[in-house]
């Protein structure tokens, strides 16, 4: 199918799981992870009116950032070695996967500016998952205070892979409790106001549990 009839039932789907939770579509940030496809398709996601891309390796981003360049919103989504800092800090728009203080320390370094992040956080406790545990935010949060350049807008999560859909809600619902929690903070560096949560799979759950970023693929751009 076209980019845009995809799209088309994403929104509406959006709509619904918004209408159940009380909650405003606009309030949604859809991100076409183009990891997979082409660069035509990547443009057909463009044209659709797809503004974030999500990239989750640097050759990938490298690649469609040459052929697109600003426009688009570059959101890397990837695990991002210390090393390859370097090559992508002056291409991505936010970082969904802030998961050590190494990392932390090499972005404040080479950034020239203030970097939007999203702390990853390992909700459902998988060893095959990155990210931090949920008790290791707030310490990680007090010790980034002086990075002049890490800025964290919120938290980013992914539920395990399965067909139980409560347990799946419980892993989002448990990261908005600690977004809440860091939140009320009210910290300036770290304002941590959105949530980074909710794939191809089980994105309409994410929305119903306080997503205001969803990563979408399969669903959207094919694989």
């Amino acid at each position: 199918m076209k980019v845009a009839a995809n799209l088309n039932v994403i929104q509406e789907k959006i709509g619904q799981a918004c209408e159940r939770s009380g909650r405003n579509p606009e309030d949604i940030t859809v991100i076409g992870v183009t990891k997979y496809v082409t660069i035509e398709r990547t443009k057909e996601a463009i044209d659709a009116g797809i503004k974030n891309l999500g990239e989750n390796r640097n050759e990938g981003l490298l690649e469609k950032y040459l052929h697109f360049g600003n426009q688009a919103i570059w959101h890397f989504i990837g695990t991002l070695q210390t090393r390859k800092v370097k090559d992508v800090i002056d291409k991505i728009d936010v970082l969904h996967s802030l998961d050590r203080i190494s990392l932390a320390k090499e972005l404040n370094k080479r950034a020239d500016s203030p970097v939007d992040c999203f702390i990853q956080v390992n909700v459902s406790g998988e060893e095959s998952k990155h990210g931090m545990d949920p008790e290791e935010v707030i310490p990680f949060i007090e010790q980034v205070q002086t990075y002049e350049h890490i800025h964290i807008i919120g938290l980013m999560t992914m539920a395990p892979h399965i067909e139980d859909p409560e347990r799946i809600r419980t892993v989002f619902r448990n990261l908005a409790e600690l977004r809440d929690t860091v939140k009320s903070k009210k910290l300036s560096y770290a304002p941590c106001e959105y949530l980074s949560m909710g794939m191809s799979n089980d994105y309409e759950i994410a929305i119903e549990e306080g997503a205001t970023h969803i990563r979408i693929g399969s669903k959207l751009v094919g694989s």
